[in-house]
């Protein structure tokens, strides 16, 4: 759940942007024309992309490239609330600031390819700079333009400083090159992570019909089903091999509810999962 949300526009956009929120919680973050910096200033996340996902802490940030991402913002002991700050970073933003021109530490990146986001962590300088958008956001009354132009720029200055500086730079260097996405490879980077039909669909940009629509093209088989029985088979690999609680199967297999999979792990083997690992510990067929 939002809590709080705060936008400071710059040329009529929403460009820097500041939420609280109570975890659990997800939230799909679009940007088809755009790459966005996310800092978290409190709580822990997972995103998910395209291609991989990345845990990410207070004090860190990601860089994303035009795309679709789910961000979890994961429940944590002892802290109520998360809270991240973003910045939206459009091409005709950077272009205007830059008079058409990239700063001259970007013209030197060469073999520009598309990466989805790149993750560091933050520099004394970083924080510091966070703590100045904290204050704008609490007072909202003495930002102008110049003033946010100025941060815009601070903030590609100090991201070419991170511990991630070399690949930072060849992401933002490319950062507007969408990349087309392979529903194939969306599927099987995903497919164990925790995400339903609806999510993966977002993530390949796709509404839910054209994304089962491509799919079932793809595999002869619905998302739902399919991707049951790959996890289900990963189940019954770790059972096998493994000495693994049946609980941490389960969840690892994406299953939240031990009910729910040993329901469906036996229609699917003829078996309960402890009664399939007897069988198959003892070599049994």
């Amino acid at each position: 759940m939002i809590k709080e949300f705060q936008r400071l526009p710059l040329f009529g956009k929403p460009t820097f942007e500041k939420a609280i929120l109570k975890p659990p919680f997800r939230i799909i973050g679009d940007f088809p024309d755009e790459a966005c910096f996310i800092y978290i200033v409190r709580g822990d996340t997972i995103l998910y992309g395209p291609q991989e996902k990345v845990a990410t802490k207070s004090g860190e940030g990601i860089v994303m490239q035009c795309g679709t991402y789910l961000n979890e913002y994961v429940k944590e002991e002892g802290v109520e609330h998360a809270e991240a700050i973003a910045v939206h970073l459009y091409p005709d933003v950077l272009r205007m600031l830059y008079d058409k021109e990239l700063p001259g530490f970007l013209d030197e990146v060469e073999n520009v390819e598309p990466i989805p986001f790149r993750q560091y962590r933050a520099t004394q300088l970083m924080a510091t700079y966070v703590e100045s958008l904290q204050f704008y956001f609490d007072n909202p009354s003495l930002v102008s333009d110049e003033l946010l132009k100025l941060k815009l720029k601070e903030l590609v200055l100090l991201l070419a400083r991170t511990d991630q500086a070399d690949a930072i730079k060849l992401l933002i260097r490319g950062l507007f090159n969408r990349r087309e996405l392979d529903l194939r490879e969306v599927v099987e980077n995903n497919i164990f992570n925790p995400l339903s039909v609806e999510e993966l669909a977002a993530i390949c940009h796709l509404s839910l019909s054209s994304f089962k629509r491509q799919f079932a093209a793809h595999y002869d088989c619905p998302p739902a089903r399919y991707i049951r029985r790959r996890r289900l088979e990963k189940a019954a690999s770790l059972l096998r091999s493994t000495e693994m609680r049946i609980s941490d199967v389960a969840y690892d297999c994406c299953f939240q509810d031990l009910a729910h999979f040993s329901k469906t792990f036996l229609r699917e083997y003829g078996a309960a999962p402890s009664q399939y690992r007897e069988e198959h510990r003892d070599g049994r067929s």
